[in-house]
């Protein structure tokens, strides 16, 4: 690990130019031990506050400094997002979980094993070096929103349950805003190295959710382990069925995508439908005529629908 800065923040107003942000540190002091980052300077924020869950409105407020472990056993989310909490609880080791924050969960980094190696070429480490995954072992990269720069897929369970969940990030800097989650996370495109839309001394400060949708909510991981192991896939679902028709329904995808995957074709597609086999069966095409595997994943496509099709049959026959 290289030499670095420690800096203390007092608060997210504040934050110096040009240094790394860290909180509780589970995946950057990983990628520093493999100087896959270096930073000069580290601004730690554990110490600002925001580590508060709340209610806000008709809502809720989640701070960005608030444990993975305390807003899965929060009694407010198990009670009204349970999508969340089984997410999050699916997410990694206890240990882990004690120490990830919000924030720090949404800003993970890939897993992908060309990007932690620094011997191999990752435009998402080093841009323009080229993609050393294209070609490569590639069993548990994207097969949506892909580019001929970057193959990586997120790794978050707790951003795939929150993008179902229509939750916003507030970030603060400059000016403060909020942006839809759904929103936050670029595609790699030309420039995988730029995976936010956060700017230079702007930081998440909390996330927030509305109102409870009510419904039937599910969060599907499928794994090669049982215990702490990335998605090959997983579904997050929040499904309201009214008179035997779902009347609202909101799906989000992990493992297969750069980012959170939400298809809103595919919710249109089940919107005011009867639940049946064909109907999930078309909702399951929708979603992946844009996929592409890359070979070592090519798996994931019918795994995806397979797993598409078992949530929305658990979502749907629940209700009854």
């Amino acid at each position: 690990m290289k030499e670095f800065t420690y800096i203390r923040a007092a608060t997210l107003t504040d934050l110096p130019t040009g240094a790394t942000i860290i909180a509780g540190g589970t995946n950057l002091l990983d990628l520093m031990k493999h100087e896959v980052m270096t930073p000069g300077a580290l601004v730690d924020i554990s110490r600002t506050g925001n580590d508060q869950v709340e209610v806000s409105g008709e809502g809720l407020r989640i701070g960005a400094m608030v444990r993975n472990s305390d807003l899965a056993t929060n009694q407010i989310v198990r009670r009204h997002y349970p999508v969340l909490s089984r997410a999050l609880l699916a997410g990694a080791s206890g240990q882990l979980r004690n120490m990830a924050t919000t924030g720090g969960n949404l800003m993970q980094r890939t897993r992908c094993p060309y990007f932690y190696d620094t011997r191999m070429a990752c435009n998402k480490r080093s841009p323009g070096a080229g993609c050393a995954a294209r070609g490569g072992v590639t069993r548990n990269h994207a097969i949506f929103g892909t580019s001929e720069h970057c193959i990586a897929s997120h790794p978050s369970d707790m951003a795939v349950a929150m993008c179902a969940l229509d939750a916003e990030v507030e970030i603060v800097g400059p000016e403060s805003r909020r942006v839809p989650l759904d929103q936050f996370y670029r595609l790699p495109g030309d420039r995988p190295d730029i995976e936010t839309v956060l700017q230079p001394g702007e930081a998440i400060a909390a996330v927030h959710l509305p109102a409870p949708a009510g419904g039937v909510q599910r969060y599907r991981k499928v794994r090669d382990r049982a215990s702490y192991a990335f998605a090959l896939v997983s579904v997050a679902a929040v499904a309201v069925l009214v008179s035997g028709r779902i009347e609202r329904i909101a799906l989000a995808f992990g493992g297969v995508a750069p980012k959170p995957w939400r298809n809103r074709s595919v919710e249109q597609a089940l919107t005011g439908e009867t639940p049946s086999p064909a109907l999930f069966s078309n909702a399951a095409d929708i979603l992946l005529a844009d996929a592409a595997g890359q070979g070592g994943n090519d798996f994931k496509l019918p795994l995806l629908r397979r797993t598409l099709t078992a949530v929305l049959h658990d979502v749907t026959e629940a209700r009854a």
